[in-house]
């Protein structure tokens, strides 16, 4: 099972490899954030790149892509704000006294985790932080936000949840749950033995889930620091998460992917098939599209596990994945943004109607969401 999948089109501007790939809520355009230092811009509509962003002294670690604006964060300790039409830099945000791993946006504040052990809240007009929130012992690797209308049933912590509540992520083993509005530490979530890599909120909902170097998956009750149970059959790192329909799929470096039961605990099916640790996850239309360390794609039926495609072609590993209508994305440290056909593939049964539509940036965790599109015409 499994043939390979032949390529749209390759895009190898970048001098460098592509450390993220995100992807805006209107899904008309791509962003990628590169080791050459710079971003770029590209149309879902054609495929060619239409902004070169410049500026930063260092490599991008992450970027952010919002209808109106770009977001990028580097190894430079700035943040820099841009203008998607023109490429322009519109802010440059500093502070952080060491590389900034990720950024994340939100109700009009722009949250960032350091390997200074700080995450820090800041005006996305102003360009000024309005908080720093420190108490990590180590470097803050990830976040997620989760806003007050998303914390349903917690009259007790009504003052607390004012203005939500940032979750991070830390090499020190902890995850922290920080009041926004006042930068204080709401809990700090104990359990895992061995550095926090990926971390998920369920939304609306209070419930966090936590992956870790200590090979397990942890649920958390973020009002409450209570450790809700323990996913734990991986036999190495878990790299990347994905909550889809109350399913936790969990990538790791032990070459699988598991699917879980968040409720439960219950290990419900596994994906394997890689040769390297899985580095990327993206589910969409019903099936599990994934990333590894040995340089190639895989898209799985996510009901029955089977593997449908595999899309050979990178000579990395694939860093970042998204799905836009019938098209694949693959963003690899080959320093090409790679486009697949994957038309043909399961779909999954037509979702309920959908909540109003709100910015995909609120649903963080390490990956962006996607939004259906006409297909693109090979070139």
């Amino acid at each position: 099972m499994g043939g390979g999948g032949s390529a749209l089109r390759v895009c190898a501007d970048h001098r460098g490899g592509i450390n993220w790939l995100s992807l805006s809520p209107d899904g008309q355009r791509l962003l990628t954030g590169s080791e050459d230092g710079t971003a770029r811009l590209w149309s879902t509509a054609d495929g060619q790149c239409c902004a070169l962003l410049q500026g930063h002294e260092s490599y991008v670690t992450f970027c952010q892509l919002e209808d109106e604006a770009a977001f990028t964060c580097s190894a430079d300790c700035t943040i820099r704000k841009w203008d998607v039409l023109t490429g322009q830099c519109l802010q440059v945000f500093r502070g952080h006294t060491s590389i900034v791993n990720r950024i994340l946006v939100a109700n009009n504040q722009l949250f960032s985790s350091s390997y200074d052990r700080t995450a820090r809240a800041w005006s996305v007009d102003k360009g000024q932080v309005a908080r720093e929130f420190r108490g990590h012992r180590n470097c803050v690797l990830t976040l997620a936000y989760s806003a007050p209308q998303d914390l349903p049933g917690a009259p007790c912590a009504e003052e607390a949840v004012a203005r939500g509540l940032l979750v991070t992520g830390s090499t020190d083993g902890t995850a922290k749950v920080w009041q926004v509005a006042s930068g204080c530490c709401h809990q700090t979530l104990r359990g895992h033995t061995g550095a926090v890599l990926c971390l998920v909120l369920a939304t609306p909902g209070h419930t966090a889930f936590t992956g870790s170097t200590d090979a397990t998956v942890r649920a958390w009750d973020i009002l409450s620091g209570q450790q809700l149970r323990v996913f734990q059959e991986h036999q190495g790192s878990v790299i990347c998460l994905e909550l889809v329909n109350r399913h936790v799929y969990s990538g790791s470096a032990d070459r699988t992917v598991k699917c879980w039961l968040a409720d439960t605990g219950e290990r419900v099916r596994t994906f394997a098939a890689h040769r390297h640790s899985v580095s990327a996850l993206k589910y969409h239309a019903g099936t599990l599209f994934t990333g590894s360390g040995d340089a190639r794609a895989r898209a799985f039926d996510a009901q029955s596990g089977a593997l449908r495609r595999v899309f050979r072609g990178h000579a990395f590993i694939i860093n970042c994945i998204q799905v836009h209508g019938q098209v694949l994305y693959t963003a690899s440290h080959d320093g090409a943004l790679r486009l697949w056909d994957v038309r043909g593939l399961p779909r999954a049964p037509p979702p309920r109607p959908a909540a109003p539509k709100r910015s995909l940036s609120r649903l963080f965790s390490n990956k962006v969401g996607c939004a259906a599109a006409a297909p693109l015409q090979p070139a």
